[in-house]
């Protein structure tokens, strides 16, 4: 039985220089030369997952198709790779503290001391070998670990990792290193002395990087290379440059013109032929120099964090490139529309999108941007909480319910449009309890969704505790609201649709999700194309839907029980 090969990535000098985006780029080029590759991401900090963390300090929080809450790095791992992964490609300390501490007290280690290491190095290394345990077709793992080089949290999961090189034996394990370059302009020269460092902290530790991937914002001197290379003990052809590119999806091609895949299989000993990069660079080519430009704007409570909504800009740059359009997004604060109106900050754009989120702050804001681009017949796509805020938005403009709301945010309301799901009550823990993972969704053939998608039975990620009120589906859908999309026994609503608007769509799921480059979201791509549509012919005539209330009166002892 053939053994899978080891490629670990490490990070130095400073936090956020793309080690995950450097792991996804060697990903498909090793899958562009017909290997299979897996890739995981070990994160130190204790917490047990993301999913409780604030976004300010941890960005979105990545769902997959098993309901595991994962690092944002695993969005560029399936976005690059097409891969749909597992909660086995995210391992946190917490995790493997928790795995630990539970054998501990069963007893596991019959009496033992338990320690860092064996016990917890031994449990990552468990992890990491357990991606090639699981399919033994797996030609190469390959491990970002989180951090930088030098932190104490990191050290038992780089201990982990020297340990596996030494176990495997030569050949079959390769480190590569995440370094920064940094330019000093006040004195006009490129600085090594960050990266010595940085590999003398690995090497101390008994790792020697065979590969440095160099973060600079100037092109790097052969003279800078071989002194690079001279000083960390890797040959100058092994520095590869790692220069700030106009989009990720550059950084691959860049690794390729370097020699660094061929470096790899010639390394760890796979037979492997050159890789066909052509279709990927044409979509590179239609990134960075598209037809034509549109606007769409993204309102939000956290759009001075771009990092929490990752994978939605990432969504937008697969589906401009497949429409050929570059969509600039315009970064609307929620909380400002709500103090000063809608108009001035959406008039001029082609599109609007209400991302998903938790709390109530500047929810008024985001209800009052959709009704601006409902009015105008702007094109509209609401996700998770955007799709909630429409039908919160259209319960009060339209079927006259004025002090419709959700009821996550107010527990004494005369009509909670959107409730807290069924499963949902009984819940006190915070991490993981929600609706989490992949869920199969039913669309009617007469809806924009069905156009989209062109087919009927669909799969989307979600992460949601709220659902849209059955109780108000008559009420609504009277007033020309569509429920185009339904869970498959027809008890939750998934898509919300307004038929007689140019595009207005909301999905309870997260279709950023699935997006990849070259695959945009069928979603994601329409919803481009009508902005794009949009930005040539803005004068199709505005809406102006009835108002009236239509509350049923003999129902309203239902509401109230269930309230």
């Amino acid at each position: 039985m053939k053994g899978a090969k080891y490629i670990f990535v490490t990070g130095g000098v400073v936090s956020s220089l793309g080690k995950g985006i450097a792991s996804a780029s060697i990903g498909v080029l090793l899958q562009k030369r017909g290997l299979k590759v897996n890739i995981q991401k070990m994160d130190p900090y204790i917490n047990v997952d993301p999913g409780t963390m604030n976004p300010f300090q941890h960005g979105e929080v990545f769902v997959l198709d098993d309901g595991a809450e994962t690092d944002l790095d695993l969005g560029h791992y399936e976005r690059f790779t097409g891969q749909s992964l597992s909660r086995d490609n995210n391992v946190t300390a917490g995790q493997v503290y928790l795995s630990v501490i539970n054998r501990e007290r069963k007893g596991d280690y019959l009496g033992a001391t338990v320690q860092v290491i064996p016990h917890i190095t031994n449990e990552i290394k468990s992890r990491i070998r357990k991606l090639a345990r699981r399919d033994e077709t797996v030609d190469v793992v390959i491990t970002e670990f989180g951090g930088t080089v030098g932190d104490i949290e990191s050290l038992p999961f780089l201990e982990a990792a020297r340990q596996i090189a030494l176990e495997e034996g030569p050949g079959n394990t390769l480190f590569v290193h995440l370094t920064l370059v940094p330019y000093i302009e006040t004195a006009g020269e490129i600085k090594t002395k960050p990266t010595q460092h940085s590999v003398r902290d690995l090497r101390e530790i008994g790792i020697q990087p065979q590969v440095l991937l160099c973060r600079t914002s100037k092109p790097l001197s052969d003279a800078i290379r071989e002194k690079i290379g001279l000083f960390c003990s890797i040959p100058a052809k092994n520095v590869i440059e790692s220069i700030d590119v106009d989009t990720i999806y550059e950084v691959p091609l860049l690794y390729h013109e370097q020699g660094l895949d061929n470096y790899i299989v010639d390394y760890l000993g796979l037979d492997a032929p050159d890789p066909d990069l052509s279709e990927w660079e044409e979509i590179v080519r239609k990134i960075k120099r598209p037809d034509k430009h549109i606007r769409i704007g993204i309102c939000g409570k956290y759009v001075h964090l771009k990092d929490a909504y990752k994978s939605i800009i990432e969504s937008f740059i697969h589906a401009g490139a497949e429409n050929n359009v570059k969509v600039d997004l315009v970064w609307i604060a929620s909380e400002d529309i709500k103090l000063n109106g809608a108009e001035q900050y959406l008039k001029g754009i082609d599109g609007l999108l209400i991302p998903g989120g938790f709390g109530e702050r500047g929810v008024e804001g985001k209800i009052e941007s959709i009704h601006y681009v409902r009015e105008h017949n702007i094109p509209f796509f609401g996700i998770c909480l955007g799709m909630q805020c429409a039908v919160i938005e259209f319960a009060r403009n339209v079927a006259g319910l004025a002090d419709a709301h959700s009821y996550e945010f107010y527990r004494d309301l005369k009509h909670p449009v959107i409730h807290l799901m069924a499963d949902q009550h009984e819940v006190t823990e915070m991490g993981g309890t929600m609706r989490l993972g992949a869920f199969p969704c039913i669309l009617d053939e007469n809806s924009k969704s069905y156009e989209a998608y062109q087919e009927r039975t669909i799969s989307e990620r979600h992460r949601h505790r709220y659902e849209f009120y059955n109780y108000y589906r008559d009420q609504l859908t009277s007033r020309g609201l569509k429920l185009s999309g339904l869970s498959p026994d027809g008890k939750l609503v998934e898509i919300v649709e307004i038929p007689s608007h140019r595009w207005f769509v909301g999905v309870q799921f997260h279709p950023e999700l699935k997006s990849r480059l070259g695959n945009a979201h069928p979603l994601f791509r329409e919803f481009v194309r009508a902005a794009s549509e949009y930005h040539d012919n803005p004068n199709q005539p505005e809406l102006n839907l009835e108002t009236e209330p239509v509350v049923k009166p003999e129902l309203l002892d239902e509401l109230n029980l269930r309230q």
